[in-house]
């Protein structure tokens, strides 16, 4: 897996020396570090209380050296990378089982090699609409075999939900609202209070889900320009 500044990746404490944290990059062999400074604003008291060996964190890619040595934060990551960082471990955690259950030990050989190039759940999702993807590392009976688990499984939807304040001081402000809020598709919206509202996107893929809020919102805050509305997300 090949990283880069500024990826948000999933990491294990492998130990502290002195105010500095050592990590382990999961899916890779590397290590990376933690100064102080970057594990959590403001003064510090007790380092163990973010971070002790063994521990899963999310963390962020500052830097990567001449050296090779990776820079790291955990700070700097937003509550909504940590959730899509973790639901993406659960999803590969769910695929390394399968893999498991098909090809016995021989499948930690399979994902190392499929995580040299790309990620595992990404390989997944391009495989299931073309096997063959799968069939080049593996037996074809044990390619359908693994499609057929993956495909049988109910994925669970990633719903994204924010609130924004919409309002208009015009005499036909409330039809006018109305009827941008309506021209909303892929989206469900509620009435919260005065110009308050909520609105929520779901998919089975969390950054799909997200991007496709960005688009609504994107369009209902040129909309609510166009027509001197106020507008502005909470």
């Amino acid at each position: 897996m090949e990283l880069e500044e500024g990826d948000v990746i999933l990491c294990t404490v492998d130990r502290i020396v002195g105010t500095v944290v050592f990590i382990k990059i999961d899916g890779t062999s590397k290590e990376g570090s933690i100064i102080l400074s970057e594990i959590a604003p403001g003064r510090i008291r007790n380092l163990r209380e973010y971070v002790v060996p063994k521990k899963k964190i999310v963390c962020k890619i500052l830097r990567i050296n001449s050296l090779g040595n990776i820079h790291l934060s955990l700070r700097r990551v937003t509550p909504k990378e940590i959730k899509e960082v973790k639901e993406l471990y659960k999803q590969e955690k769910s695929l390394k089982s399968v893999l498991k259950s098909v090809l016995g030990e021989k499948s930690e050989e399979i994902i190392s090699e499929i995580e040299k190039s790309e990620n595992l759940f990404e390989f997944f999702q391009e495989a299931k609409k073309n096997p063959k993807k799968l069939e080049k590392i593996i037996k074809k009976e044990h390619s359908k075999k693994i499609l057929e688990i993956l495909n049988s499984q109910k994925q669970k939807k990633a719903i994204i939900k924010k609130q924004f304040f919409l309002k208009s001081s015009k005499p036909n402000g409330l039809e006018l609202i109305k009827k941008l809020l309506g021209e909303i598709k892929d989206a469900e919206i509620k009435y919260i209070s005065a110009g308050k509202y909520s609105i929520k996107t779901e998919d089975k893929d969390i950054k799909k889900a997200d991007n496709k809020l960005k688009k609504i919102i994107f369009e209902v805050e040129k909309q609510a320009k166009k027509n001197n509305a106020e507008f502005f997300m909470k």
